[in-house]
């Protein structure tokens, strides 16, 4: 028990090491981080605002870092309680996305046959139709009161196409030897996928997650925008309606810096997710990875992060 610890801290050791080796994947991780902790403490540190009218569109100031909005919130402490909301809508997205386009991909690759076609064909369906006025139908048909529900919807259109590359890469897979050895020793689909395709997926899963998720928030905000999602709670999406609709933000007028702190707020996010995922693909695929600097390299194991993977071993400093 304590050597499979200590092997799956050295993994995840070994991962965050060359994905600080590569400094824009080291910078996407860090803004990340700080978004992931504005999201998780934000809400637990800063109250819920209280309109102040007699404080309404403030400049930044000392008190009010970022001014305040047509109703005399504070724009930086909305913006902090809106990232929890964000980001909840963003991971639910991204985790049913995976979910489903797993699910449908490895089936239809690794079963094959009739079930391959109907599957391929539903597929094939979904990815023809327009992503985002589907969305907007059903933002209109569910009620997208929680984030969860909002997840939810934004998935239900988005796994098409991480569904046709799974398969396809589960397809290139099953004929490999290690699995026809899985075979002949009498273990059943289930195990050959836990432990022989999905280890060999995993880095295109982790990749794919992180787009997904920067996805996620541009269509949330443009449905809250063209306010078709009847969401309550706090969202940049909700500020940057406002923005717009209430406090004449593109006529110049002094809510500016409302309108523009969520705008730098996605910016940064999909900014943040983009270079990551660069880091993301060297951590877990060697044969992507570049020699930095001209530097000597030497070798470090991920086997406890890619248990079942061919190629277990990368190139670091």
């Amino acid at each position: 028990m304590l050597k499979k610890i200590k092997n799956d801290f050295s993994g995840i050791n070994d991962f965050f090491k060359i994905i600080f080796m590569n400094k824009q994947a080291a910078v996407g991780f860090i803004i990340l981080l700080i978004f992931i902790l504005m999201a998780v403490f934000g809400p637990i540190i800063i109250k819920p605002q209280i309109a102040d009218y007699a404080n309404r569109l403030q400049a930044p100031s000392f008190q009010h870092w970022l001014g305040t909005d047509f109703s005399g919130k504070d724009t930086f402490k909305q913006f902090v309680l809106g990232s929890r909301d964000v980001l909840s809508i963003a991971l639910f997205a991204g985790v049913f996305t995976i979910a489903i386009g797993v699910i449908i991909g490895i089936s239809s690759g690794l079963i094959g046959g009739l079930v391959d076609e109907i599957l391929m064909m539903i597929t094939n369906v979904v990815q023809t139709i327009p992503n985002f006025p589907v969305l907007m139908v059903l933002s209109l048909i569910i009620s997208a009161n929680n984030t969860l529900a909002f997840g939810l919807i934004l998935s239900l259109w988005s796994w098409s196409g991480l569904a046709r590359a799974i398969r396809a890469q589960t397809m290139s897979l099953k004929h490999k030897d290690f699995i026809e050895a899985s075979r002949l020793l009498g273990m059943g689909k289930g195990y050959i996928i836990v432990n022989d395709i999905l280890p060999n997926i995993i880095p295109f899963i982790a990749v794919n997650f992180i787009m997904v998720m920067k996805s996620s928030i541009m269509a949330s905000v443009g449905l809250m925008v063209l306010g078709l999602a009847p969401f309550s709670g706090e969202h940049w999406g909700i500020m940057l309606d406002i923005a717009l609709t209430k406090t004449g933000a593109l006529l110049g007028s002094a809510s500016t810096v409302y309108l523009w702190t969520p705008i730098v707020g996605i910016v940064l996010f999909q900014l943040s997710c983009y270079m990551f995922s660069k880091g993301i693909e060297e951590a877990f695929n060697p044969r992507i990875r570049t020699s930095i600097s001209g530097k000597k390299v030497k070798t470090i194991n991920l086997k406890p992060l890619l248990k079942g993977k061919d190629n277990g071993e990368i190139n670091s400093m």
